[in-house]
């Protein structure tokens, strides 16, 4: 038997999302609370892998079973045995051909950004922060330039493992809630750190060290270096894939992120 699992996590604490040596993955965590339910030994793949720090509003994982539980076991009993900052929200049994990862046909992601002067403290470590002002219009500006199918070299990490750096960007949106800036973004798929990189190259355009005009030659020449450096992970918040409707998955339902900072 095949299960998806949607759940949503703190990425403070843990050492991102892929299992390491160590255990202090989310990954880790989840596995050894799915094996206590199961009683046997259960491995899960997800739909997109966080790095250390980065949140996950909907993470979408499958895993396979000779055991028969209820569903609530799955969600309450599973949740009884994960560590604080981990919670799976809802199962749903799936057949053989759906896969987390490879049955999805977009990912989404939010940065979350204060801006400043003072650091945040009730909100550290689940907001970025930048102190000096931004102009929104030009980042907006910058980010529609990001809409459509580029190469995203410019914002790739050195050891990113994805076969193309080719992706089709369909939102890039920057809006602003009173001192909170908000960035979305929503892709065929995402290369390692692209997001936080994209954040910190839109942060430079807001404060005036380059133009709109700035994106357009990164995407030209393809240069890692030429760009900005990566923002922090700590705003970073994975909104989970997007799957066609024979799924019959839950909808994602984030709908916190839109108010809880203002």
């Amino acid at each position: 038997m095949r299960f998806a699992l949607g759940l949503e996590y703190c990425g403070t604490g843990f050492h991102g999302w892929q299992s390491q040596p160590g255990g202090l993955t989310v990954q880790d965590a989840l596995e050894v609370a799915l094996t206590q339910i199961a009683a046997e030994p259960i491995g899960v793949v997800c739909a997109g892998r966080t790095d250390a720090g980065v949140h996950a509003t909907q993470q979408v994982v499958h895993f396979e079973t000779s055991i028969e539980r209820p569903l609530s076991a799955w969600v309450r009993g599973v949740n009884a045995h994960l560590p604080e900052g981990v919670a799976v929200r809802w199962a749903h049994p799936v057949n053989d051909q759906f896969h987390a990862r490879f049955s999805a046909r977009g990912r989404r992601y939010r940065y979350l950004l204060i801006n400043r002067a003072q650091r945040p403290g009730l909100w550290a470590g689940r907001v970025g922060w930048f102190h000096l002002p931004l102009d929104l219009q030009l980042m907006q500006r910058a980010a529609a330039r990001l809409i459509g199918e580029h190469d995203f070299s410019a914002f790739r990490a050195a050891n990113c493992q994805a076969k193309t750096p080719v992706k089709s960007m369909a939102q890039a949106n920057v809006s602003a809630r009173g001192n909170l800036i908000v960035f979305d973004f929503e892709a065929s798929a995402f290369l390692h750190h692209m997001v936080r990189n994209l954040v910190g190259t839109l942060v430079y355009i807001g404060k005036g060290t380059q133009s709109p005009e700035w994106i357009d030659e990164l995407l030209l020449t393809k240069d890692r270096k030429l760009a900005a450096p990566t923002f922090s992970p700590d705003g970073l918040y994975f909104r989970g894939p997007i799957y066609e409707p024979q799924w019959n998955l839950p909808e994602n339902n984030d709908d916190f992120l839109d108010g809880v900072l203002l």
